[in-house]
């Protein structure tokens, strides 16, 4: 048997950087394609690097709304309800090769979080397939008691991250095989995991996930995006941290494109890292999920190896002695592809 089914993660997974180009102040409504994905997103999730923005997530099933028309957009920094409304810049669409950022209403005297000219950005991609086990499911909440929602994965996911999209201060609540069924966490708040019993202390199988309606909110709109393991492509665990700079190294499998890490034993901050705006070792420009500070080089440095992720420093964020964290991460290129040819290290 092959050691992976997916010899090119791009085709399921993409990073793109690129500049705004939109000169804010100039009263005009701009329009600006960002291509370079490689395909279609059905999972968007964009962020201002060099400036504090938001972090905007838009899909293929929500799809568009509003007038004027565009994505309907949720943000991993906020627990408010998804909005079409474009004061600030915001995604207009999902297209063949990427997707169209669209300026402020006027872009006059507005904080263009999408295009701003001169300002970099990045998009992490995704593609909704089974073949990369990746699902978005919509769903409504029942008005009491618990029951279960049904996916496409035909694999049990190892993390689900669920949005009321109806509904303000309702955080984004989320399942995670390292944490295990009995608690979940939050990517909007820097809280510790625990247990509000939104999944019905119930891991899922390859068909549903449980829920509670006491843990999301009863006859709520919901999102939720489900990611099962593919063997060279994606890998979700925990890893204790050490608290030396010859820190912790966690196998996946493939050299990582897209890290992201949560302690979860304590109040710290979410952690996500990229291949793309780390382009060499040590790896350490780093953005919060749940902020929208601007890119940060901090001291919680990485290497991305041929085979996993190794800590080359001490911080909270990542490899605190004895601290307990989650990660997810997602493949530049498989440790051993289809045809039995080793990965290498950067």
């Amino acid at each position: 048997m092959a050691y992976t089914t997916i010899d090119d993660p791009e085709e399921y997974f993409n990073t793109v950087v690129f500049t705004g180009d939109v000169v804010d102040g100039d009263g005009t409504y701009h329009d600006q394609a960002v291509t370079g994905v490689g395909f279609q997103p059905d999972l968007l999730w964009h962020k201002g690097v060099t400036g504090a923005r938001p972090n905007y997530i838009v899909d293929s099933v929500r799809g568009q709304g509003g007038d004027p028309t565009e994505m309907k957009h949720l943000s991993s920094s906020a627990h408010v309800a998804e909005t079409t409304t474009n004061t600030n810049g915001h995604i207009k669409s999902l297209d063949s090769d990427g997707w169209t950022a669209v300026s402020g209403n006027d872009s006059s005297s507005r904080a263009n979080n999408s295009c701003l000219n001169g300002e970099k950005y990045v998009g992490w991609c995704w593609k909704e397939d089974a073949t990369a086990g990746f699902d978005i499911v919509s769903w409504t909440v029942p008005a009491s008691g618990s029951t279960t929602i049904s996916h496409s994965l035909s694999a049990v996911p190892k993390m689900i991250i669920s949005k009321c999209t109806d509904t303000d201060n309702t955080d984004w609540e989320t399942y995670h095989n390292g944490i295990g069924n009995a608690n979940t966490i939050q990517l909007n708040t820097t809280a510790a995991s625990g247990d509000n019993n939104a999944y019905n202390d119930t891991d899922p199988t390859s068909s549903v996930f449980s829920i509670v309606t006491a843990g999301f909110g009863a006859n709520r709109a919901m999102i939720s995006y489900l990611f099962a393991e593919v063997k060279g492509y994606s890998k979700f665990g925990k890893y204790t941290g050490n608290g030396n700079v010859d820190g912790a190294f966690v196998y996946t499998g493939f050299r990582p494109a897209w890290l992201m890490v949560k302690r979860t034993d304590a109040t710290e901050g979410w952690f996500l890292i990229d291949s793309k705006r780390n382009t060499f070792n040590p790896v350490k420009n780093f953005l919060r999920p749940n902020g929208s500070n601007a890119e940060d080089s901090g001291t919680a440095w990485c290497d991305f190896t041929a085979n996993g992720f190794k800590w080359i420093a001490s911080d909270g964020l990542q490899n605190t002695s004895g601290g307990t964290y989650i990660y997810a991460a997602f493949a530049e290129a498989p440790f051993v592809n289809s045809e039995g040819v080793p990965g290498t290290s950067r």
